[in-house]
């Protein structure tokens, strides 16, 4: 178990220590998408959803959700983040079962010693639970699907780009 960055000599889980590490500028994107039924995507861009403008309301949520990473997720570091930058796109071609959907894409980034992919995807499920959660009242049915990491920059591994050989 000693080759797993996140676990003691003795097994036991610890936080990394990454004081030796240098500072560089790391960027993490991160994705996912939100599959729905085609009425509930048109309400989002209609602004026709009671609980308000849905993808500001998913925006806020996954900027403050990257912000807070390190309170959910045991291990992780708190970063001091440069940039959270929130994007979304429809997806308006149905999947096998019909449904369309919304697609985030966030960008996370900062200058510290550690990587900011959990920041990124943790941003990204926030969004994309955010959006269900104002419009569950209308689609139940929703899924969330996909949500990975696309690419980061920066470190000692440098830059890795999903689809690409490591």
């Amino acid at each position: 178990m000693n080759d797993l960055t996140h676990f003691s000599k003795t097994g036991r889980a610890r936080m990394v220590d990454v004081s030796e590490k240098n500072e560089t500028v790391r960027i993490a994107i991160a994705s996912g998408i939100l599959r729905m039924q085609t009425a509930t995507l048109e309400r989002i861009r209609l602004g026709n959803i009671a609980k308000g403008d849905v993808l500001t309301v998913a925006d806020v949520g996954a900027v403050m959700a990257a912000k807070r990473t390190s309170d959910i997720i045991p291990m992780c570091h708190n970063i001091a983040l440069s940039g959270v930058d929130v994007a979304f796109s429809e997806i308006t071609e149905p999947d096998s079962s019909g449904c369309v959907g919304m697609k985030v894409k966030v960008t996370a980034s900062c200058l510290g010693q550690t990587g900011v992919e959990m920041e990124a995807l943790c941003a990204a499920n926030i969004a994309l639970l955010t959006i269900y959660d104002m419009c569950k009242a209308t689609d139940r049915g929703m899924r969330i699907e996909n949500v990975q990491l696309e690419e980061k920059h920066g470190g000692k591994s440098g830059v890795w780009k999903r689809g690409e050989s490591t």
